[in-house]
């Protein structure tokens, strides 16, 4: 089944039925068919015609305006002055005989001897000019004729009788007659003449009129230049000018914010496609921008609710900080208590009671300074991200020696030893280390001296702290559940503690931009490692020494003790 046609075939007809109908021929409707480019090349072709064809014409009638203009100036100028040479030497010929005829002297006879050769020669330098023109010819034909009849009938007898008889006898033949004879050759001459002279304007005539149709097809062409520039002009006005402007109006409005502005225009087919282009643009931005504003509804409505949410949070944190502050005076005032009054039992009346009241008692007192120590570590775990001191340059290296002081107690019990290697300036808070360090030597194995190592290098834009200990580690499979609060991988009587401490570590390396993880890729002991971003400076420096794709550990192998290690344990 054939597919409908396209808007541009369908404008396309209406234009040839609306051309039908106004009048116009029956080929205009063709012609608006047509393609701007088919149009143009159409219109240079027809221009182009006409231009070869002019200049055809002009190059054919140049070539005979030469050939008239030679003719001018190299065949009828020349034989108007060779007649007229012509002339005189006959003139010559005929006073040479009368002179030699009244004198008698034969060095008269030299001029009539040089005339004779002198038209002789004139005679040949003219026949090789009278191809195109046979009339001078056959006036020329009779001029020899005369000229050598009036020789042969006058002046050879006068020459003759005169050396034979004398000059009186020569003078006797020198009569009215011969002179007549003589007129008939100057008569021929000038009949000559007058025919090379009529040759002469005939093509002056000629040239001229060449020249002038000549003159006329440059007009003509020159015409035709400008009525074809005017009609490309107005062409251009009518099929490119006029539609551009009217679908620059249209595309206007639709800037202006008028997008259910439906965009029509005609001329050629392809500013038709032009505008149905544009008009499928402002389609599917109006399709966009009506997504848009729901989108933006959805916002308002989604901002609405989470502004709600806001200020429930808000009440919410008012309300936590007032658990806070009840947990940290309120709750804890009667557990000092309990605690208090229930050591005074066990230092007073130990021994006294039986020995399940003492076991009664030392079960209350723990449970008492367990609750204690977990209502503790609740408010700092709470308080992470929310009451800070601010970030500030931190040198580890001192941080490591805090730690060291703070938990020398708990190293000495469990005979551990801590060391380290060259610590960073990172930009954080300083109560980081202490966990890490402190679940490390909390975690041991029986019977086995704890030891501790932390370091740190630079991976990228991070640095990279790890801290490895030699203890029981952690299975693979509970690497992630370590970092969740409250979660043990072991009983309290075993290993002691609230289950809070590493949750704290997450929350506190997640606060800084870093991420923490056990490396479960070490044979022996457990690897905590966490990133903190670096300062730009040093990944400057690293990236100034060209190894910024090696990470730079700052960990020595001969690592020496340090005093430094975490305080209390908290997880």
């Amino acid at each position: 089944m054939a597919g409908r046609p396209g808007r541009a075939a369908q404008r396309w007809r209406a234009l040839r039925r609306r051309g039908h109908a106004a009048g116009q021929p029956g080929w205009w409707p063709v012609i608006e068919g047509w393609s701007l480019r088919r149009r143009v090349i159409t219109l240079l072709a027809v221009v182009g015609v006409l231009l070869l064809g002019l200049a055809a014409a002009e190059a054919t009638m140049a070539a005979r305006n030469r050939t008239q203009i030679d003719a001018v100036l190299n065949q009828t100028g020349p034989l108007r002055v060779q007649s007229q040479e012509l002339l005189n030497a006959l003139l010559d010929q005929e006073t040479a005989v009368r002179g030699y005829a009244v004198s008698g002297d034969p060095a008269d006879l030299t001029p009539y001897q040089e005339g004779v050769d002198q038209e002789q020669s004139v005679v040949a330098s003219m026949r090789s000019l009278l191809d195109d023109y046979p009339q001078i010819g056959t006036e020329l034909q009779l001029v020899e004729e005369r000229s050598a009849q009036w020789r042969q009938s006058v002046a050879q007898p006068v020459i003759a009788t005169t050396q034979q008889s004398g000059t009186s006898a020569g003078q006797a033949l020198v009569t009215e007659q011969a002179r007549q004879q003589f007129d008939q050759v100057r008569a021929a001459v000038t009949d000559l003449q007058e025919e090379i002279l009529k040759a002469r304007e005939q093509a002056a005539d000629d040239v001229r009129t060449s020249s002038n149709v000549l003159v006329v097809l440059l007009i003509v062409a020159a015409l035709v230049v400008v009525v074809a520039g005017a009609l490309l002009l107005l062409s251009l006005d009518r099929m490119v000018i006029r539609p551009l402007i009217v679908l620059a109006d249209q595309v206007r409005e639709v800037a202006e914010g008028d997008y259910q502005h439906g965009i029509a225009t005609s001329g050629p087919p392809e500013f038709i496609r032009l505008g149905e282009d544009v008009d499928a643009m402002r389609q599917k931005i109006a399709a966009d921008l009506a997504e848009v504003r729901a989108a933006r509804e959805r916002i308002e409505w989604v901002n609405s609710q989470l502004q709600k949410q806001a200020e429930e949070l808000t009440r919410s944190n008012r309300d936590l900080e007032q658990f806070a502050y009840v947990a940290s005076h309120d709750l804890q005032e009667p557990l000092r208590k309990v605690a208090s009054f229930c050591q005074l039992l066990q230092r007073r009346y130990a021994g006294q009671l039986d020995e399940r009241a003492d076991q009664y008692i030392a079960f209350a007192v723990d449970g008492a300074q367990r609750m204690q120590r977990l209502i503790n570590d609740l408010l700092a775990f709470s308080r992470i991200g929310r009451l800070t001191t601010g970030f500030v340059e931190v040198d580890l290296n001192k941080v490591m020696g805090d730690v060291a002081g703070q938990t020398e107690a708990a190293r000495q019990y469990a005979d551990a030893e801590l060391t380290s290697g060259p610590l960073p300036v990172i930009s954080g808070e300083e109560p980081l280390l202490t966990n890490l360090v402190s679940n490390s030597i909390k975690f041991r194995r029986p019977d086995v001296p704890s030891k501790v190592h932390v370091s740190a290098r630079l991976v990228g834009a991070d640095w990279e702290i790890s801290c490895e200990d030699n203890g029981i580690g952690i299975e693979p499979e509970f690497a992630d559940k370590i970092f969740v609060i409250f979660q043990r991988l072991h009983s309290k009587d075993a290993y002691p503690g609230t289950g809070i401490g590493l949750a704290i570590v997450k929350k506190i390396v997640e606060y800084h931009g870093g991420r923490v993880w056990v490396d479960t890729a070490v044979s022996e002991g457990t690897a905590i490692r966490f990133t903190l971003p670096a300062l730009p400076g040093e990944v400057e420096a690293a990236a100034a020494a060209d190894a910024p794709e090696q990470p730079q550990d700052l960990a020595t192998e001969d690592a020496t003790p340090s005093d430094e290690a975490p305080a209390e344990p908290s997880g």
